[in-house]
């Protein structure tokens, strides 16, 4: 009817991953600045294991104060060489860690407009089953060859290849990850502002705005 306008598109749940090196932190930001609202469950995990924060004493009393620096943080250097020499440890400190970082990341996310489109970047979200398929209504991987993945971490951080291999092999596989996606960014070899048109074709689809990439 003349004078009324279109409705906006319903709000969508984003969930965001990818391998590490896989670009998905550059993706993350380029949807902040097109207007997305970010829960990062990295960094409240990281939160959750610094002088103070929700994890700390679970983790003292499971795993002893030794694991505690200096400071009252985790000792994260000493927590990854326990959890890749040993699954029971992960296990264990993943069951101290996701039931707290599911409900920060749920107060995070109820901070968001009731226009904006809330992405929840979830590194291992393939890693999880279904606990956070579920509870997003997309699936976006940014996928990268395995060997892109290591040049890409070795030199941002620096890391020898073997410390690389290590951590993917701790990841979930690229096979699986893709089979959980709505949608997929393949960044081999994209420059960022190639990878920008790719992240801004995937906004005009999910505003409606276009028939998708």
């Amino acid at each position: 009817m003349a004078g009324m306008g279109l409705s906006p598109p319903p709000r969508l749940t984003i969930g965001l991953t990818g391998g590490i090196g896989s670009g998905k932190s550059t993706v993350s930001q380029m949807l902040v600045d097109l207007g997305a609202h970010l829960v990062d469950t990295d960094a409240i995990a990281r939160a959750l294991t610094l002088p103070g924060g929700a994890a700390i004493p679970e983790i003292t009393r499971q795993f002893g104060p030794e694991l505690i620096d200096a400071q009252g943080a985790m000792d994260r250097d000493r927590m990854r060489e326990m959890a890749f020499a040993d699954p029971l440890v992960l296990k264990r400190l993943e069951g101290i860690l996701h039931p707290l970082i599911g409900a920060h990341a749920d107060t995070h996310a109820r901070q968001a407009a009731p226009e904006q489109h809330v992405v929840f970047d979830v590194p291992l979200l393939a890693e999880s089953g279904r606990r956070w398929k579920d509870r997003v209504d997309r699936v976006l991987v940014i996928d990268a060859s395995p060997e892109t993945q290591i040049a890409r971490v070795m030199v941002r951080n620096g890391w020898p290849r073997e410390a690389v291999e290590k951590v993917l092999a701790k990841q979930a596989d690229r096979a699986l990850r893709l089979s959980l996606a709505d949608h997929v960014i393949v960044n081999d070899g994209l420059t960022l502002p190639q990878l920008r048109t790719e992240v801004e074709k995937l906004w005009r689809l999910w505003n409606n705005l276009t028939d998708g990439p």
